[in-house]
């Protein structure tokens, strides 16, 4: 049974910096694609970043050009750099990824349990 393990949330100060990791226990066939998505009080949760199997990156525009997104293949983990963090970037984050578990079963949408960032002074 594969579980996504998050880590590297935290209490940031403004304009600092911080690296989320998601670590997938249990083994994938293979993965398609890989992200982070967050979720503020009162509000629905958005996508920041995602990566697919190719390399291919997206971001939101909220993060663009402060975040930078990134996979150890080897470790089935997914990384995730903010910098220039501010009170709007406080959300729980949580870790996706959609993959297989084997060749017979299609793609599975997993989810973290999500990680709190909280940006203030």
């Amino acid at each position: 049974q594969v579980q996504l393990v998050e880590s590297g949330g935290g209490l940031v100060q403004p304009g600092g910096s911080l690296r989320l990791s998601c670590a997938a226990s249990g083994s994938f066939f293979s993965i398609y694609a890989m992200g982070w998505y967050r979720q503020a009080p009162g509000k629905q949760r958005e996508l920041v970043a995602i990566i697919v199997s190719g390399g291919s990156t997206n971001y939101a525009d909220s993060v663009k050009g402060r975040s930078t997104i990134s996979r150890d293949n080897a470790k089935d983990t997914v990384y995730l750099q903010m910098n220039s963090l501010s009170p709007e970037d406080t959300a729980v984050y949580y870790c996706n990824v959609i993959g297989q578990v084997s060749r017979h079963q299609g793609r599975t949408v997993y989810w973290g349990q999500g990680t709190q960032v909280t940006v203030s002074s």
